[in-house]
């Protein structure tokens, strides 16, 4: 059986005794914290393991991040506890409507057209483009208390308002030392009151990003993060679970593919959202498709594989459940995927995104495979088994991100992620000092 990201939140209410799906066998306790690590891939961190021993040790098993596989979609993922299908975060950006005709929405700022657009928080605001309750709001009702251990700036954002959706105590964490102090605060308490912490990192993604996966930067980032766990499981109190996992992998981009200089690409479409690596085609005319798919396919080649939404959604690629007329609108007519080391940029609409080195999205086990690590004791021993078992087939035959892997997703506020925006400024930022 294929575990996902959306299988730990209904695994952690199970574990508070609320009545819920447990796919993940999570033993009681007190307190439950999970950590995501932005970017923390399962196929990077096996290729590294001398530089992150810790997280490599204590990995239980496999995930799955589900597609696309970029920030926005798996932290709502996540917080709902259901693939995008179900909650139609569907990528980084896409198509809504609006006054006079659909405009792409960028889910990480939530402004549209680009991700220095117009505010979209009064025009299409969270709540209403992600309507479902999350698993936090779950908790939250069962009298849990929530509390989240993220960057300041996320508190408000549409992101957190989408997904997350509880309110709950904030204990501000932009470096690995808040975020140490944040969880141990969180947990340490004299109480007898369950807590669940959701606490986020962002600075092995954005690394990544900006010098590529692998890099002397990523490997020195990684291991920095890899001291904090380890210092973190020395002192945690055995009252209390840690759960740790990414939102997606990262793959190293080698072939650059201009699609603002393709100007047959652009005939009979009106938008391209997504991200570089995998892209939404909207067209204006959708009779017009068949021509559009035999031009995209032709003039991308071996380089992307496209696809229509109706393939799309019979193979299932956004979740088993689904989509309503809603979600179904905001998946392109046609969608492109890139292969190997591919990414289709827009150098015209997205300057700062199409500089960067590090890509994630589409469907290679570098990008699609993130990690479950826990506590000793946080599984029951015969889940942990069969986590183990479903890890090594995950795993098998898979190297250097060229293999790429079937999903499927089970059905089973204050803050979300938004690294790749983080990146961006910081690539912003480059470029004006620069």
């Amino acid at each position: 059986m294929t575990y996902t990201l959306a299988d730990i939140l209904p695994s952690v209410a199970a574990s508070f005794g609320i009545a819920a799906a447990d796919p993940l066998g999570l033993v009681p306790h007190r307190d439950v914290v999970v950590l995501l690590i932005d970017g923390l891939g399962a196929e990077l961190l096996a290729r590294h393991r001398d530089v992150a021993p810790t997280l490599a040790a204590h990995v239980a098993t496999t995930l799955t991040a589900g597609f696309p596989a970029t920030t926005a979609t798996s932290l709502t993922s996540l917080a709902i506890g259901a693939p995008c299908a179900t909650h139609g975060v569907i990528g980084y950006t896409f198509a809504v409507p609006d006054v006079d005709g659909p405009r792409l929405l960028n889910a990480l700022r939530w402004r549209l057209d680009t991700a220095t657009g117009d505010d979209a928080m009064s025009t299409h605001p969270p709540e209403t483009v992600q309507q479902r309750p999350s698993r936090l709001q779950d908790l939250a009702a069962h009298g849990i208390e929530i509390h989240y251990v993220v960057p300041a700036y996320q508190r408000d954002s549409g992101l957190t308002r989408a997904a997350f959706r509880a309110p709950g105590t904030l204990h501000p964490a932009a470096t690995l030392d808040e975020l140490r102090a944040g969880i141990l605060a969180a947990a340490m308490h004299p109480g007898v009151e369950s807590r669940f912490t959701y606490a986020y990192f962002a600075d092995l993604d954005a690394t990544g990003h900006l010098h590529g996966p692998e890099s002397p930067q990523w490997l020195a980032m990684l291991r920095q993060v890899d001291a904090c766990v380890a210092e973190l499981l020395g002192e945690l109190p055995a009252t209390c679970s840690l759960l740790i996992t990414g939102d997606h992998g990262m793959i190293l981009a080698d072939n650059v593919i201009d699609l603002d200089a393709r100007s047959e690409l652009h005939r009979d479409v009106r938008l391209i959202g997504g991200e570089a690596r995998v892209r939404h085609i909207y067209l204006d005319n959708p009779a017009a498709r068949t021509d559009a798919h035999d031009c995209w396919s032709g003039g991308l080649s071996t380089h992307a594989t496209v696809v229509t939404r109706e393939q799309a959604l019979d193979e299932h690629w956004f979740g088993p459940t689904p989509t309503d007329a809603i979600i179904t609108a905001r998946i392109g007519d046609l969608i492109a995927v890139a292969r190997g080391g591919t990414v289709l940029v827009r150098p015209e609409r997205e300057p700062l995104e199409s500089t960067l080195l590090g890509h994630h999205g589409a469907w290679t086990a570098d990008e699609q495979l993130v990690p479950l690590i826990t506590t000793t004791g946080a599984l029951r021993e015969t889940a942990a088994r069969a986590l183990r078992d479903t890890a090594a087939g995950a795993t098998s035959g898979s190297s250097a991100g060229a293999t790429s892997v079937t999903v499927t997703a089970t059905a089973s506020g204050t803050p979300a992620g938004a690294t790749f925006e983080t990146a961006v400024e910081a690539t912003s930022a480059r470029a004006t000092a620069d």
